[in-house]
């Protein structure tokens, strides 16, 4: 049966972009928005995404549920929605979209399945529809993607890895890993040398050797903020992935630690809309070390 009506959980920055591009290809796509900030209200308003009032109702409407959320909610909104199947009767496919750990994923998947509907285990990497580059990518893994394919190129690309849930998510981790893991230690090195009185001199030597890597710092390190609260969890579910496949945890559990200092600025509450571009790296990381043992 083609897809027509798509769940969009929950509605931030990437799930409320997926959701208009996927509305304006021609998708029902709808939400539950019970317990949303103003925010996310705002975000599903401006993607034209209807809210349903309450899961149940979401579900029995539902063709497919896409889980787009930070991952410290993840698994209770798996859950809740494995209650709402058992009492509406509906089986939607459930697919899995977060920054999630394989076995977190999987622990989903087997609450999913035991209430009788289908499961895709799904990792996106890439920019939100509608931004500079190509759409993001959802790399997905198991039995039955069919009725996720059905919406490749619909503002989104699809990127099967195999049967096997918990492929999907270990390529999102491993990238994540690397390109967050990359920004944090940065970071930490920006906060290290304001802590040790030698920014300027430690500027002005990356600016002559490593002036790709002194750019990538100013562009980014005043921006983490932003992302600080979700990415607290996303570094712990990184941790995860690694240690279960032997490789020590630590460096992203020192990523953590890390967005959890950003996390305890000021900055911490500004969003994409209201983030100051003016700030310089250096007035960045003169705030983050004064916030240094709050975090």
């Amino acid at each position: 049966m083609p897809i027509k009506t798509i769940v969009i959980m929950g509605v931030g920055d990437m799930g409320h972009a997926v959701g208009q591009a996927l509305r304006e290809s021609g998708f029902d796509v709808i939400s539950c928005l019970n317990g949303r900030s103003e925010h996310s209200r705002t975000l599903a308003k401006v993607a034209g995404i209807r809210d349903v009032g309450n899961l149940e109702l979401m579900v029995s409407e539902a063709d497919i549920i896409l889980s787009i959320m930070p991952p410290s909610a993840a698994e209770g909104f798996g859950n809740d929605i494995s209650a709402a199947i058992k009492a509406s009767g509906s089986t939607p496919m459930f697919v899995e979209c977060n920054a999630i750990a394989p076995d977190t994923t999987r622990r989903i998947g087997a609450s999913i399945h035991a209430a009788g509907a289908p499961f895709t285990d799904a990792g996106i990497i890439g920019s939100a529809p509608g931004r500079p580059g190509s759409p993001p990518r959802f790399y997905a893994s198991g039995p039955d993607l069919g009725p996720l394919l059905e919406l490749d190129g619909k503002g989104i690309k699809v990127m099967p890895v195999g049967d096997e849930i918990g492929r999907a998510t270990s390529v999102k981790m491993c990238y994540a890993g690397m390109t967050k893991g990359m920004t944090t230690l940065l970071t930490a090195v920006a906060i290290a040398a304001e802590s040790l009185g030698i920014t300027e001199e430690l500027g002005a030597e990356l600016a002559s050797s490593q002036a790709a890597a002194y750019d990538a710092m100013k562009r980014a390190v005043p921006r983490l903020p932003l992302d600080s609260g979700r990415w607290i969890g996303e570094m712990e579910e990184i941790a995860a992935t690694f240690d279960s496949a032997g490789v020590t945890d630590k460096f992203h559990q020192a990523a953590r630690d890390i967005f959890l200092l950003l996390d305890s600025t000021p900055f911490a509450s500004e969003t994409r809309q209201t983030f100051d571009t003016t700030r310089t790296l250096e007035e960045s990381v003169k705030v983050y070390v004064e916030h240094q043992g709050q975090g």
